[in-house]
């Protein structure tokens, strides 16, 4: 089984190598991890699957802890583990503190850990729709605050509106739907439905119906047990004489004469039922047609509104509120059209404040990049940010505007949208600088650039390298560099080529000591021949950016 284990420090690390030696694998299990799209093809030839783990230190972020107790998963507050296994068959899983989260969460909880920038990763400068988001990433706590505001008027304000607007829309087919409503409440109101009635009508009309049989029943049964003559009530008396007389003579007939004898009051009391019924029983047509009548009724509605009287009545308290909240509505339409009005004045008086506020940032933030951007020689550029008000009709979540960079690096011509002038070197030292002045404040675990120094060579070789290191001194940065200057000025070098073993090949990383960065220094200075001179040059490089460092 192939399997590689690095342990990076704080500060700056370089990952160098021939080109090809696979040095971009570590970036892309560093994005595996925290989230970005895998398959198949990370897999190594043979094998079943790949197995990626990382250590990453827990970020002082609340947003982080938040979303981790959303997720539930534990937190000791000083490290998390994330696991992600690849199979041959496209499937993931995904654990974080060996919680299994889908790819979507892995994604949010990578966000807060891992930022890596590649060699496209200007791209996000080139869509002018995401600069107003990193200008509110630059904001202090007071933008911060009267954003929160924003967005939620906001969110209330076009929830109001969607109300107001289906009312609208849809006024014709709400009346129709409350005039039918309206009718089936009055229906199920005048039938007086009962629960528990259909069973008592049920069993009144099987009496009803069987009048005849019943009375038929009760008189005989009245007759055989108390008839003139040798009545059967008679001739168990007869034998409750007969057994009292013996009962002192054996325990047995005692039992079986008190047996007869309750057999006797039993069926004396029975007798008694009996005269009872018949006295009570009366033939009552009209009643019987009622009772037909009514549950007539009872089925028609039970077609029409329900299996049972249970469900028409639950359906009865539905319609009730429905039409009772129909009213409320009904006198609440201009009430919703005041607060909608009211709620958007309140939206304008919000994303004026933000606006104003998100200008004072801009400026400071203009000031901020053409420092950044002075130091990577690009001294003579002039950088704006412009806000452009949307009509009150397209005013979105985000605000009342759209912001957009404009540059100019030629002195004299005019400034013009950044997506549509800058070249990719340019860009690159631009999003160098935001990052720059981004890296303080966002709190990320660890920064990656791959190869974002390509195209640049001499003193921006050299200046690009110091930022980078800039930004290490607040944040973990690795780094995949072809430039001695930036490999120069790391405090770790990591060393990465192709083996081959056993007819495969395999990537093998290896810290470099002191002599050896000096070697590979003067390899990424000469190419394949190293001389004398190369190394010396090299050595001198590691030296003066020791000084640097120590400076």
């Amino acid at each position: 089984m192939s399997s590689l284990r690095l342990d990076f420090q704080m500060g700056m690390t370089v990952l160098t190598g021939e080109t090809g030696a696979g040095k971009s694998i570590i970036i892309d299990a560093m994005g595996l991890l925290t989230g970005g799209r895998g398959s198949s093809d990370y897999i190594r030839q043979g094998a079943s699957k790949c197995v990626l783990e990382g250590l990453f230190t827990m970020p002082k972020n609340q947003e982080l802890v938040n979303l981790l107790e959303e997720l539930g998963i534990e937190n000791d507050e000083e490290s998390l583990v994330i696991q992600r296994d690849i199979s041959t068959s496209g499937k993931n899983v995904c654990r974080v503190n060996g919680r299994i989260i889908n790819i979507a969460n892995l994604r949010k909880v990578g966000e807060y850990l891992v930022d890596i920038h590649g060699q496209n990763e200007h791209q996000e400068l080139m869509q002018s729709d995401r600069h107003l988001g990193m200008l509110d990433d630059f904001g202090d706590k007071e933008l911060l605050k009267i954003k929160e505001q924003y967005e939620e008027s906001y969110s209330d304000y076009r929830m109001i509106e969607k109300k107001v607007r289906n009312r609208q829309k849809n006024e014709k087919e709400f009346a129709q739907r409350m005039d039918m409503l309206q009718f089936q409440s009055d229906e199920i109101a005048a039938a007086q439905l009962v629960a528990g009635e259909e069973e008592q009508l049920i069993e009144e009309r099987n009496k009803l119906g069987n009048f005849q049989k019943i009375a038929d029943a009760l008189a005989a049964s009245h007759e055989a047990i108390n008839g003139e003559g040798d009545s059967s009530l008679d001739k168990i008396g007869y034998a409750m004489n007969e057994l009292s007389s013996i009962e002192n003579l054996d325990p047995e007939y005692k039992a079986l004469s008190e047996t007869v004898q309750n057999s006797y009051y039993l069926l004396q009391e029975a007798s008694g039922d009996l005269t009872r019924h018949i006295d009570s029983l009366e033939l009552d047509e009209n009643r019987l047609n009622e009772v037909e009548t009514r549950l007539e009724l009872i089925r028609q509605m039970k077609r029409k509104y329900g299996e049972s009287i249970d469900s028409i009545l639950e359906y009865y308290h539905e319609i009730t509120r429905e039409l009772a909240d129909a009213d409320f509505l009904e006198g609440r339409t201009g009430e919703l059209e005041t607060l909608l009005v009211e709620k958007k004045n309140q939206v304008l008086e919000l994303g004026m404040k933000l606006r104003t506020i998100r200008k004072k940032v801009a400026a400071v933030l203009e000031k901020s990049i053409l420092k950044e951007l002075k130091e990577l020689y690009m001294e003579r550029t002039e950088f704006d940010i412009r806000f452009s008000e949307l009509p009150e009709d397209q005013i979105t979540e985000e605000g009342l505007d759209q912001v957009e960079f404009y540059i100019t690096t030629n002195p004299g011509e005019p400034l013009k949208p950044l997506v549509r002038v800058a070249s990719g070197g340019e860009l690159s030292r631009v999003m160098l600088a935001l990052k720059t002045i981004f890296s303080k404040s966002q709190g990320i675990t660890s920064i990656v650039f791959d190869e974002v120094d390509t195209g640049v060579s001499g003193r921006v070789a050299q200046a690009i390298a110091d930022k980078i290191y800039q930004i290490s001194e607040d944040s973990q940065v690795l780094c995949i560099t072809h430039l001695p200057q930036v490999a120069a000025v790391a405090d770790y070098q990591y060393f990465i080529e192709k083996e081959i073993i056993g007819e495969r090949t395999e990537t093998k990383v290896r810290r470099l000591e002191e002599k050896e960065r000096v070697t590979e220094i003067a390899r990424m200075l000469s190419g394949s021949e190293i001389t004398k001179l190369t190394m010396e040059h090299a050595e001198e490089l590691l030296n003066m950016a020791e000084k640097e460092r120590k400076g």
